[in-house]
């Protein structure tokens, strides 16, 4: 009986090992190391209001961080989609400024970090969904059977 308890004791003390360094892992956010990753960290944060009385609309915040990937001064609303109402405007303002806070500071690299300070970037947040491209027909391409 005692082998069979010091190999269980073994595996239970591997597996707490494997679950604290997994949790040390996971508790590291991963660098953000192009424009790229911090548009998709930003949009993975996005929460649109909710509610069924809210309508769709899209907007947009310019914002600057500095190299430890904190805002640097006040985000701006540059874009609302035209002939929304003020209760919906508010609150997708409220949406962003939740959006930058649950997802600041961002982790940039050394070098994003260097890169990125101080320069302002404008983040698109859209919830509209988009007419299709109507498609385009050109004189020239369309043939024609005298």
């Amino acid at each position: 009986m005692r082998p069979a308890r010091r190999s269980s004791s073994f595996w239970i003390a591997a597996a707490l090992v494997w679950l604290v360094s997994d949790v040390s892992a996971s508790a590291q956010p991963q660098q953000l190391d192009t424009l790229k990753d911090v548009f998709a960290r930003l949009h993975s944060c996005w929460r649109p209001p909710p509610g069924p009385g809210v309508s769709p609309l899209d907007i947009t915040v310019v914002v600057s961080f500095n190299r430890e990937g904190a805002i640097l001064g006040q985000p701006r609303i540059t874009y609302e989609t035209a002939g929304a109402g003020d209760s919906d405007r508010i609150a997708y303002r409220i949406a962003v400024m939740e959006t930058l806070q649950r997802c600041t500071p961002l982790p940039f690299t050394e070098g994003l970090g260097g890169a990125i300070a101080g320069r302002p970037l404008a983040v698109t947040f859209r919830t509209r969904k988009r007419p299709p491209k109507p498609e385009e027909k050109r004189a020239w391409l369309i043939q024609k059977i005298l």
